[in-house]
C-alpha cells in the first residue's frame, strides 16, 4: 500500500520527468541554429538606402541622409545592422547585390566593412560601383536601382540607390522593408514565414538533406530527439555499407570479355547477365541506389558520393565493376580520415591509374594526364588562394573584375610531377605484396607498385614552390642499381605528394569542393575559411575530414529555418532529386511489397547523371561553371539543359503518378515506386487541401513554401474531385517535385 505522502512524491517526480522529456525534446537539437536578417539602413522614412561616398565620413560616425547619385567605380558606404559576427568574421561574409529596371541582377565588390563606433549594432560596408557583366555601357542613364546585402544566407531588405542619375522605373519591393537611421532596439526578423511543425524543424529537414540522401521521417524524429551533433558522432562510427547491403563480391576477370560472355543464354556455364555483371557498372550503380534508399550510414554514403566527384574515375573507361569497386571501397577508407592519406591511396588505385595512364606511364613515354589532374583538380587549382578560397591577382589581393590571376603551376611543374609518376604498375608480384593478384586477369584490386626500375625516371625534379616548402627539389638518382631505383622511386612519391599536401592551396580549394556538394554551390568567403582553418587545424589528425565534415553542416550559413539568399543553396544533381523524392514517401518495389532493386539509371541519364560513368574527369559538370549571364557559381547548371529540364518534369511524372516497372533488358528485377497512402489520407481528411499542403510544405520544402507557389498549387489541387483523394495527393506532389523551388536545395 503506498502513501499519499509517496504517491504525491511519485507524481512530482513523474511529472519533472516528462517536463524534463518535453523540453529535451524541445531542444535537443542543439541551439538556435538561426541567424538573425541583416538588415540595410534606410534614409529616415523613405526607401532609399543610407549611402555616402566612401571617405566623407569617419568610420565611427552615421552619415546624414544625403539622396544623390553615385557613378561608375565610385566607392560608397552602406550602412547594415542586426547582425551577430563571430570572432574574424568581417567583409568576405557578406556580399551586395543589384538588381535594375532590366531585371539583371549583379554583385559589387565589397573592399571594406568597419563597426560604426559610436553603434554597437551597426556596420559600414565599403562597395565599388563597378559592374562585373558589363551592362553599364551609359551608366547616367540607368537610375535607380535595387540594392540588398547578404550574410549566411539571409538576404535584408532592399533599397533604392541611384546610379548615375536618382528615379527611374525599378518598383520598390512590396511591401517595404526598410530601416530608419534610429538603428536602437533591435529588428524583427522579417523573414521568418512562421514555420509549421517543431521547433527547428525547417533546419532538421535541411540538415538532412545536405548530410543524407533524403529526408525521411525516422531520421527527423531522431535527430529531434538526440540533436545534430550526437546524430553526426552516430554517423562517424555506424559501419559502412549497411549489413543488408554489402559491396557486391566480384571477383577479377580477363581484360577484354571472352566470346562467351554475351549474354547468350544457351551457352554452357555462362550466366545470361555475364557481360552485365562484370564489365558494366550495373552492380555497382544498383549497390549504391540501394544504400542511398535504405541505408543507415547516410552521411559516409553522401560523403563518398561527394569524394567520387572531385577525385573522378569513371565507368566510361573502367571496363570491370569490380575495379570501381576496389577505388570506391579505396574512398570510403578515407571518408573520414586524412586528405593525405586519401591521397595517396587513390594515386596508387589501379582504377585511376588506367583513368588517368599512370598506369601506362614510363621513362621513355611519360604521360601527364594523372600529373596534371592531381594539381588542377584534386588539390590545388589553376590559381593561387588566399585562406578563405579568393583568388590572388596580379593587380589586387582579392582579385577585382579584369586583374590578371597568379597561376599556381606552370607546364615545368606538370613536366617534373610527370617524371616521379612514372614507372607503377599493377601488382603481380607472387606473394603477400598482391594478395588480390589472380591468373583470371590484371590485378586491380591491390595498389599499383613500382617493380622495374628501367620504367621509372630518375632525374632531377622540381616540384611546387612555396613559402615554407622544404620538398620542392629531388635530387637525380645516379649510378643506381635497380633496387635503389626502387627506392628512390618509391621516396620521391611520397615526397611529391607531400609537396602538394603542403601547398597553402589544399585546404581552401577541398573545403569549397566539399562545401559545394554538400550545402551550397556558392558560399562565401568566409564560410570557406572558417572551414579551411579546421583542414589545416587537423593536417596531422587521423580524422581530419570527419572534423571538416562537421564543420561544413554545422556551420551558421549551412544551418537556420531557411534561407532568404536567392542565390544560395545548389541545383540538386539528379542522383539526389531521385533519393530524396523516394526517401521522402518510402520507396519500394513497383508492386510494393518489397525494397527497390535500385536500377534506376535510366532515369537518372536521361536527367544528365549516370551514377559512376561521369563524361570526362572534370566530373558531370565543372565545380567552376557560372551560370550564363550571371556571376553565380553554380556547377549543377552545367547539366541543366532545355532537354534536362524535361525529363526532370517526366521523372516526376513516372515516380509519383506511375512506377518503374520490371524491365529484363534493362536489368529492372523488381522495380521501384513511392507510397503516397499518408498524403492521400490528409487530401481525404480535409476536403480544403489545407493540411494536406501543410504536410507537404514541411516535409518536402522545410516549411520555405511561398505564398504564391502554395495558392498555385492548392488552386489546382481543388480541381480535383474530393472524392479522388489520390489523384489530390498525387497532383500536389507532382507539383512541388517540378517546381524550381524544391529543385532548387536551399
Amino acid at each position: 500500500m503506498i502513501s499519499k505522502k509517496l504517491r504525491f512524491w511519485l507524481q512530482i517526480q513523474s511529472a519533472v520527468f516528462i517536463s524534463f522529456l518535453l523540453v529535451f525534446s524541445a531542444t535537443a537539437q542543439d541551439d538556435n541554429p538561426n541567424s538573425p536578417t541583416p538588415v540595410l539602413l534606410s534614409e529616415a522614412d523613405s526607401s532609399r538606402a543610407l549611402a555616402v561616398e566612401a571617405g566623407k565620413i569617419r568610420s565611427a560616425e552615421v552619415p546624414k541622409a544625403e539622396t544623390r547619385a553615385f557613378g561608375l567605380n565610385q566607392k560608397v558606404k552602406l550602412f547594415v545592422t542586426n547582425v551577430e559576427l563571430m570572432d574574424g568574421e568581417g567583409a568576405n561574409a557578406f556580399r551586395v547585390y543589384v538588381e535594375d529596371a532590366n531585371r539583371r541582377i549583379y554583385r559589387f565588390p565589397i573592399i571594406d566593412f568597419q563597426r560604426v563606433k559610436s553603434e554597437k549594432t551597426l556596420y559600414a560596408l565599403t562597395i565599388v560601383l563597378k559592374d562585373e557583366l558589363g551592362f553599364w555601357e551609359q551608366p547616367s542613364e540607368i537610375g535607380d536601382v535595387l540594392i540588398g546585402v547578404t550574410w549566411r544566407g539571409l538576404a535584408s531588405n532592399r533599397l533604392r540607390l541611384g546610379l548615375g542619375k536618382v528615379g527611374g522605373e525599378i518598383k520598390d519591393d512590396s511591401p517595404l522593408s526598410k530601416a530608419s537611421q534610429n538603428v536602437k532596439g533591435g529588428y524583427e526578423d522579417a523573414n521568418n514565414p512562421g514555420f509549421v511543425g517543431y521547433r527547428w524543424s525547417g533546419d532538421r529537414i535541411r540538415f538532412l538533406e545536405q548530410a543524407t540522401f533524403g529526408p525521411t521521417q525516422a531520421l527527423d524524429d531522431r535527430i529531434r530527439r538526440i540533436g545534430l551533433r550526437t546524430w553526426l558522432a552516430e554517423q562517424f562510427e555506424i559501419p559502412y555499407p549497411s549489413a543488408a547491403n554489402p559491396y557486391p563480391n566480384i571477383p577479377l576477370n580477363a581484360l577484354m570479355p571472352p566470346s562467351t560472355c554475351d549474354g547468350n543464354a544457351t551457352v554452357p556455364d555462362v550466366p545470361p547477365t555475364c557481360f552485365r555483371d562484370t564489365y558494366s557498372m550495373y552492380p555497382a550503380q544498383s549497390w549504391f541506389y540501394k544504400e542511398a534508399f535504405y541505408g543507415e550510414p547516410q552521411l559516409r554514403h553522401r560523403v563518398n558520393w561527394a569524394l567520387s566527384q572531385i577525385w573522378v574515375i569513371s565507368g566510361v573507361d573502367t571496363q570491370q565493376s569490380s575495379w570501381m569497386l576496389e577505388y570506391h571501397q579505396q574512398i570510403n577508407a578515407n571518408a573520414f580520415g586524412n586528405w593525405r592519406d586519401l591521397m595517396e591511396d587513390m594515386t596508387l588505385n589501379p582504377g585511376m591509374g588506367n583513368y588517368l595512364d599512370m598506369i601506362r606511364s614510363t621513362r621513355n613515354n611519360p604521360n601527364e594526364n594523372y600529373a596534371r589532374e592531381v594539381l588542377q583538380l584534386f588539390n590545388i587549382g589553376l590559381f593561387m588562394l588566399n585562406p578563405d578560397g579568393t583568388v590572388i591577382c596580379v593587380e589586387h589581393n582579392p582579385c577585382e573584375p579584369g586583374d590578371t590571376p597568379v597561376p599556381s603551376y606552370d607546364q615545368s611543374t606538370v613536366n617534373n610531377f610527370t617524371k616521379v609518376f612514372t614507372g607503377w604498375q599493377t601488382c603481380e608480384v607472387t606473394g603477400p605484396l598482391c594478395p588480390d593478384r589472380t591468373t583470371a586477369g590484371p590485378n586491380y584490386k591491390d595498389p599499383m607498385l613500382l617493380n622495374n626500375g628501367a620504367l621509372h625516371d630518375i632525374t632531377a625534379k622540381t616540384l611546387l614552390s612555396y613559402p615554407g616548402s622544404s620538398t620542392t627539389n629531388i635530387a637525380a638518382c645516379t649510378g643506381c642499381t635497380n633496387a635503389q631505383i626502387l627506392t628512390y622511386g618509391n621516396a620521391s612519391m611520397q615526397q611529391a605528394l607531400n609537396n602538394i599536401y603542403g601547398h597553402p592551396n589544399v585546404g581552401p580549394f577541398v573545403s569549397r569542393l566539399l562545401i559545394q556538394h554538400l550545402v551550397t554551390s556558392d558560399p562565401t568567403p568566409a564560410y570557406v575559411g572558417r572551414v579551411a582553418a579546421v583542414f589545416n587545424a587537423n593536417r596531422t589528425s587521423p580524422t581530419q575530414l570527419k572534423e571538416v565534415v562537421k564543420a561544413i553542416l554545422l556551420d551558421p550559413e549551412a544551418r537556420g529555418d531557411v534561407k532568404t539568399d536567392p542565390t544560395y543553396g545548389k541545383l540538386r544533381e539528379p542522383t539526389q532529386l531521385l533519393t530524396n523524392l523516394a526517401r521522402h514517401f518510402d520507396v519500394m518495389s513497383a508492386d510494393g511489397t518489397l525494397q527497390s532493386d535500385g536500377v534506376v539509371s535510366t532515369e537518372t541519364g536521361l536527367m544528365g547523371q549516370v551514377a559512376f560513368m561521369s563524361p570526362t574527369v572534370f566530373n558531370y559538370y565543372p565545380p567552376d561553371y557560372i551560370v550564363a549571364g550571371t556571376t553565380l557559381n553554380a556547377p549543377e547548371f552545367g547539366i541543366f539543359t532545355t532537354g534536362t529540364s524535361i525529363a526532370r518534369a517526366n521523372f516526376g511524372n513516372t515516380m509519383v503518378f506511375n512506377r518503374i516497372n520490371i524491365n529484363a533488358g534493362r536489368g529492372v528485377t523488381v522495380g521501384t515506386s513511392i507510397n503516397l497512402s499518408s498524403v492521400q489520407a490528409l487530401a481525404a481528411a480535409d476536403s480544403t487541401g489545407n493540411l494536406m499542403m501543410d504536410e507537404l510544405n514541411r516535409k518536402m520544402m522545410h516549411s520555405s513554401m511561398s505564398a504564391a507557389m502554395r495558392s498555385t498549387i492548392l488552386t489546382a489541387v481543388l480541381a480535383v474531385a474530393s472524392t479522388d483523394p489520390l489523384l489530390r495527393a498525387r497532383t500536389a506532389v507532382y507539383l512541388i517535385a517540378t517546381s524550381s523551388q524544391y529543385q532548387v536545395q536551399r
